[in-house]
Order: structure tokens, then sequence, then C-alpha cells
């Protein structure tokens, strides 16, 4: 699994309630949702993301509410995947889920800034900032939620897997 695309950078304790705010909730449409997403905490997201960008951040992204709703909005506004220092355990299962790869650095300084340019090979364990030219070791997703995630969620993945 290959990602390309310019960084969102964000801090610590990025909540549900920021991801998606509580109050569009009212829908399960998730282009509804993406057009909202992170709109409180980045009123330009949801407008300027693009196809494949990615989300980077510090401890704990995901915290709060155990809303599905958070990462299916990330993923339906194009994001690629998420690298952070560490992720609430319930949105890390629910992005799972959906199939959005989250790669959970540990922490550490890492030279990523908003705007950069990242690119992430899962399979090789390498992420590489395009525009300092810095690589740096990313942990491979074991391969059964690789599956997962290549196969667009959990749901895709167990219908693949009845149909054999």
């Amino acid at each position: 699994m290959r990602f390309s695309g310019k960084v969102w950078r964000y801090g610590h304790n990025v909540d549900t309630d920021v991801i998606i705010p509580a109050r569009y909730l009212n829908t399960a449409d998730m282009k509804e949702l993406a057009a909202h997403a992170m709109e409180d905490i980045d009123p330009e997201f949801a407008g300027r993301v693009q196809q494949g960008d990615i989300i980077v951040a510090g401890k704990n992204f995901g915290c709060g509410s155990s809303r599905e709703h958070a990462p299916g909005a990330l993923k339906a506004a194009g994001v690629a995947c998420v690298v952070a220092e560490s992720f609430a355990r319930i949105f890390y299962r629910n992005a799972i889920n959906i199939g959005l790869p989250l790669i959970e650095l540990g922490e550490g300084d890492i030279n990523i800034k908003a705007g950069d340019m990242l690119e992430v090979d899962l399979a090789a364990g390498v992420a590489k900032n395009a525009n300092t030219g810095e690589s740096f070791t990313v942990p491979a997703l074991p391969g059964f939620i690789q599956e997962i995630a290549q196969a667009g969620g959990l749901v895709s993945y167990t219908k693949k897997k009845l149909e054999k």
C-alpha cells in the first residue's frame, strides 16, 4: 500500500467532535459529513482537501466519542491515511473497519509540516517527506489489516472472503 499526498498537520488530542462536529450527525451521508470534516479546527479543510491527502497529528488522535462517522468523514473527504503519534483505540478500530489506514509512530520529533508532500509505503515500512528529502521508518500494518484496507473496509473484506 502506497500513498502520496499533501500533509494536513494537527496537534495532540484531536477528538471526534472536532473531526466531525455532533451538529451534523443527523445524516449518515458520508459526502455531506465530509463537507464538514475538521471545520471547527480548520475551516478550510473540507473545501481544500484533495483525494490522497494525508493527515499528520500528535498523540491521541480520534479521542472522545466512539462515533464511526469521524473516520468515515475523513475517508469520504479524500484522506488516504492518517499518521499520528498515537490513536484512541476505538477510533483506530473504526478506521480499520471502514478501510482508512492509520500509521502509529509513537513519540518522536518528525519533521513534517502542513503543506509538505508525504510519500508512504506501508509494505516497505518507509515514509519520505518529499519537501525535505527526509525518510523515516513507519510500522507496517499487519497483513490482514492491510487486506481490510485494500478491500475498502471490513464489510467488503468479509464479502470477498465469503465469495471464495
